[in-house]
């Protein structure tokens, strides 16, 4: 049974990082046009990284690279926990 929990989670994590990426894809360019609380909803890794993001003097590429990081991973995370809840609510036996 933990075989399939593995698989499952695994699975879930793979279409959050995937999720998560896109969502960033599509804030970044829209960030200008859209309220922020719209924007935070879509992708909390984007607003998560501009808190977190030191202000060292850094190379550009340095501060990008992890600023990237930073906002995918939270926007994996985030929509890991949806997936992994709507996954939850589906497979929960139903009680009458």
């Amino acid at each position: 049974m933990p075989q399939g929990n593995l698989v499952r989670n695994l699975l879930l994590a793979g279409l959050g990082l995937v999720a998560g990426f896109l969502a960033l894809a599509i804030a970044v360019p829209l960030e200008p046009q859209v309220p922020l609380p719209l924007l935070v909803l879509l992708s909390p890794g984007l607003k998560i990284a501009e808190m977190i993001m030191p202000d060292t003097h850094g190379s550009l590429a340095w501060t990008f690279g992890w600023f990237l990081r930073i906002a995918i991973v939270g926007n994996a995370v985030f929509y890991y926990a949806i997936f992994a809840l709507l996954a939850h609510l589906l497979a929960r036996p139903r009680t009458r």
